[in-house]
C-alpha cells in the first residue's frame, strides 16, 4: 500500500460492538505508527441513526490507548476527522447507491476500498449482493476487498453455499475472511520457531514427538451469549475456526514460499490428510461435557445438550505424523483463561544412568503459548548438584514481554486490518480451507446427535474440565500437560 493513496475503510454494522473495542482501536493503532495512506478515511454503515459527531463520540474511548502506552489525546482529534457516519439498510439496493455517491464525494477520484462486514452472518449475502449489483465491488484502477468475520457457515452445506454466493460478486481474491486468532502475534510466531530455526526441524516429526496437545481454555461462561452458544456448541465456536487453525500451523509442511496461497495450499494439504471421525468412533475419539448450571443460564433449554466443552484426538495420516495423536480441548468456565500449544517429545531409547528402581525420565516438552503470558518455554531434564545422576526437570523461558516490551504485542485485529489494507491474505482463510474443516467437523457433530454419541459429561466451574477427559487421555498412558 503506498502511503499517497486514497483509501477507504467502510465499516458495516459500525454501530455494534465490534467497531468501538477492537476495529477502531486497531485502525487507530496503524494511524498513530504512520501505517495508514495520507489519504485516508473511515466510514461507518448501520442503521443506527447517528451524525459523524455522535458516532465519533460513540468509539472516542480508544483515544486512551492501553495502560503501557503515553498518553496522545491529541492525535485522537486528527484521527476523529477521518471518521464519518452513514445511516441505511443493509437490504436496500437504492440506499447502497445513494451511499456510493457519498463515498464518492469524500473520495474525490480513484480510490482504494475495504469493506468490513461487521454483522450478523445472516445479512452477508444481502450486503454482498448490493454491493455487487450497484458496482460497488468493481475493480477499475482501485482495489477493492470484503472482510467477513466468522461464522463461515454452521455446516459444511451452509459454508457451500455461502461461497457459492460470494462468489458470484466476489473473487476469491477479494475475500479476506478473518479469524482473529491468526492475528495474535504468538500464532504467527510458531511458523517463524518452525521454519527459521534449524534446530528444530528435523526433530518435527513422528520420530521425535510423542504427541502434541493444544488448549484453548476461556475462564468465563457463555454469559450474555447463552442464546447464540446454544445453538453452535463448542465444536462450531472453537474448533471449526480457531484450533484446526492452530494445528495447521503446528502441523503443515514448510511451504514454498511466504506467499499467502503457497502458504494456505499446505494447509489445505494438511487439512486433508486429518482422519475423519465416523459415528461409530465418535464415542472412542471425543469426549463432550457441560458445565454445572449452565441450564440456568437465561435463554437456555432445561434439557440442553449443547457441550461446553470438547476433547477430540485426531490423527494426521500422512509422512511426517503417522502415528502421532494431537490432542485438542477448550471449553468454557474452565480454571483460567489460557491458549497454548504443547509438543511432548519421546522418551530416550536406552537410559544408562544408575536411576533408582522404577524411576523414569521425564520426556522434554515444548510449549508454545499463545496468551497470556506469550512466550516460548523449553523443559529439558539436568544433572542436580552433587549427586551420582539424580534428575531434575528445569525450564528454558523465552517471554515476549521480558524481550520486546510489555506493548510490543499488538492487537491481532491491528495485524490483521494491516494485513487486508495491503493485500496480505497469509493469515486470513480460502475457502476450499473452510469447506475442508467443515468436512472434518461436520461428521463430529453429527456423531454426537447419533446413538454413538458419547454421554454428555458435567463439570464444575473453575477445574480444568470433565474427569472423562483425564480418563480419555490416560487410556493411551499420558496426561494433560500445561505449562
Amino acid at each position: 500500500m503506498q502511503i499517497g493513496e486514497s483509501t477507504t475503510v467502510v465499516i458495516f454494522g459500525a454501530s455494534g460492538d465490534l467497531t468501538s473495542r477492537k476495529l477502531i482501536p486497531a485502525l487507530y493503532s496503524l494511524y498513530r505508527k504512520n501505517r495508514l495512506p495520507g489519504n485516508f478515511r473511515i466510514v461507518g454503515y448501520s442503521r443506527s441513526s447517528l451524525t459523524d459527531e455522535e458516532f465519533r463520540d460513540r468509539v472516542q474511548a480508544v483515544e486512551n490507548g492501553r495502560d503501557c502506552e503515553p498518553s496522545h489525546a491529541g492525535q485522537w482529534t486528527e484521527f476523529s476527522q477521518m471518521i464519518h457516519y452513514h445511516s441505511g439498510s443493509f437490504t436496500d439496493e437504492g440506499g447502497f447507491k445513494a451511499f456510493d455517491e457519498r463515498l464518492k464525494g469524500y473520495e474525490k477520484g480513484n480510490t482504494n476500498r475495504l469493506y468490513y462486514l461487521a454483522t450478523p452472518p445472516q445479512l452477508f449475502t444481502s450486503i454482498v449482493g448490493n454491493l455487487g449489483r450497484t458496482g460497488m465491488v468493481r475493480e477499475d484502477g482501485s482495489w477493492r476487498r470484503v472482510v467477513i468475520e466468522k461464522p463461515f457457515g454452521r455446516d459444511l452445506q451452509s459454508a457451500h453455499e455461502l461461497n457459492h454466493t460470494l462468489h458470484h460478486d466476489l473473487d476469491e481474491g477479494q475475500i479476506y475472511r478473518i479469524d482473529h486468532y491468526l492475528g495474535k502475534e504468538t500464532v504467527q510466531n510458531v511458523m517463524v520457531f518452525r521454519f527459521a530455526n534449524a534446530i528444530f526441524e528435523p526433530i518435527w516429526n513422528r520420530n521425535y514427538i510423542d504427541n502434541v496437545q493444544i488448549t484453548v481454555a476461556e475462564q468465563l461462561d457463555v454469559g450474555h451469549r447463552a442464546g447464540y452458544f446454544d445453538q453452535s456448541g463448542v465444536l462450531r465456536d472453537m474448533f471449526q475456526n480457531h484450533m484446526i487453525q492452530m494445528l495447521a500451523l503446528v502441523a503443515m509442511e514448510p511451504p514454498s514460499s511466504f506467499e499467502a496461497d503457497a502458504i494456505r495450499n499446505e494447509k489445505v494439504k494438511l487439512f486433508s490428510a486429518i482422519r475423519p471421525i465416523s459415528d461409530e468412533m465418535v464415542s472412542q475419539e471425543t469426549v463432550r461435557a457441560q458445565y454445572e448450571g449452565y441450564r440456568k443460564a437465561e435463554g437456555i433449554p432445561a434439557d440442553s445438550e449443547t457441550a461446553t466443552y470438547a476433547a477430540l484426538r485426531l490423527h494426521i495420516d500422512n509422512w511426517r505424523w503417522k502415528g502421532v495423536p494431537f490432542y485438542l480441548r477448550s471449553g468454557k468456565a474452565l480454571q483460567k483463561k489460557t491458549s497454548e500449544i504443547i509438543i511432548q517429545f519421546r522418551e530416550p531409547p536406552h537410559v544408562m544412568f544408575p536411576l533408582p528402581q522404577g524411576y523414569t525420565i521425564t520426556s522434554n516438552m515444548l510449549a508454545l503459548r499463545v496468551q497470556p503470558d506469550e512466550g516460548i518455554h523449553l523443559r529439558f531434564e539436568a544433572k542436580v548438584p552433587d549427586t551420582a545422576a539424580d534428575m531434575r526437570s528445569v525450564n528454558m523461558d523465552f517471554r515476549y514481554a521480558d524481550s520486546f516490551g510489555g506493548c510490543s504485542i499488538p492487537e491481532a485485529y491491528e495485524r490483521l486490518l494491516y494485513d487486508a489494507l495491503n493485500g496480505d491474505a497469509s493469515l486470513f482463510t480460502r475457502s476450499d480451507g473452510i469447506e475442508k474443516e467443515w468436512q472434518f467437523i461436520d461428521p463430529i457433530i453429527r456423531g454426537w446427535e447419533s446413538k454413538h454419541a458419547p454421554k454428555l459429561a458435567t463439570y464444575k466451574r473453575g477445574t480444568w474440565g470433565p474427569k472423562e477427559a483425564d480418563k480419555f487421555l490416560a487410556r493411551d498412558g499420558r496426561q494433560w500437560l500445561t505449562v
